[in-house]
């Protein structure tokens, strides 16, 4: 892993505001968000086996890493935007109640928020004590202005039809001093690990797709949504023009996945 704290760029070029990305193609804002959602629905009961099989367990390792960064603290609120099935909400309560049990105070709480409702009913059978179950946009939060102290968002950006409408309304509801942590693919950092992670993703995740989860379109979508996905240093760029402060960057896995922060400065 390495981290640094990126200069910011200028700001990425939209050369036509009425389509965005939906894996290789381009259509309209309202029809990604009706895809992307019906892509979740379709893989909600799989999406946790899948993850662990498509990264062979490394995406714990990767989480787990940015619980770390996070040092979850008792009486703090966290909002997991595109939450899912809480695994995220889970670990950062789990990180507060040791740290409590050593220190006392008041116990930490999380909202899993997630715009498809299959996703929260996936992480409801999950089970897991003291987490708040919201259907939520992450594009506009029905969440008050300042009301987080973390706000995490973990391989669900780039699936937003709107990122910087959604960075924006992610800064809003964080107090002053909040950190915000996005976890998201991104881009190697090497042309061989490029060339051996394309290979793997494009010939074999939509076959396990269809396999577990009876749908290799969707996976197909969602590896064409990585290679869509602004690079390191734009999202960084993006960050900052939303009102982060302090921005950085973690590179996990040698650029395959990486961990951006920002802080409500």
């Amino acid at each position: 892993m390495s981290e640094r704290t990126l200069p910011v760029p200028d700001a990425p070029d939209n050369p036509s505001p009425q389509t965005v990305s939906f894996g290789f193609e381009d259509v309209s804002p309202a029809e990604k968000t009706a895809r992307v959602r019906g892509v979740f629905r379709s893989v909600a009961d799989s999406y946790d086996l899948m993850n662990d099989l498509m990264s062979a367990g490394v995406h714990r390792v990767w989480k787990a890493n940015m619980i770390a960064r996070l040092n979850p603290q008792p009486g703090q609120a966290l909002i997991d935007c595109a939450g899912g099935t809480g695994d995220i909400s889970r670990a950062f309560l789990a990180a507060a109640a040791k740290v409590q049990a050593r220190r006392g105070g008041p116990p930490a709480t999380a909202i899993v928020s997630d715009i498809n409702e299959a996703m929260l009913g996936a992480g409801r059978r999950k089970g897991g004590e003291g987490l708040t179950w919201v259907v939520g946009d992450a594009q506009q939060l029905p969440f008050p202005d300042r009301s987080a102290d973390v706000v995490t968002i973990s391989f669900g950006i780039r699936n937003v039809t709107d990122i910087p409408r959604a960075l924006k309304d992610m800064r809003r509801v964080l107090r002053p001093g909040g950190k915000f942590a996005c976890l998201e693919f991104s881009r190697p950092t090497s042309g061989a690990l490029a060339a051996a992670y394309d290979s793997f993703s494009f010939n074999v995740i939509p076959r396990l797709g269809r396999a577990v989860a009876g749908d290799a379109d969707s996976y197909r979508y969602l590896v064409e949504s990585i290679r869509r996905f602004p690079d390191q240093r734009r999202f960084a760029g993006m960050l900052s023009e939303a009102g982060f402060g302090r921005v950085s960057v973690t590179n996990y896995s040698g650029g395959i996945a990486a961990l951006h922060v920002g802080w409500a400065v």
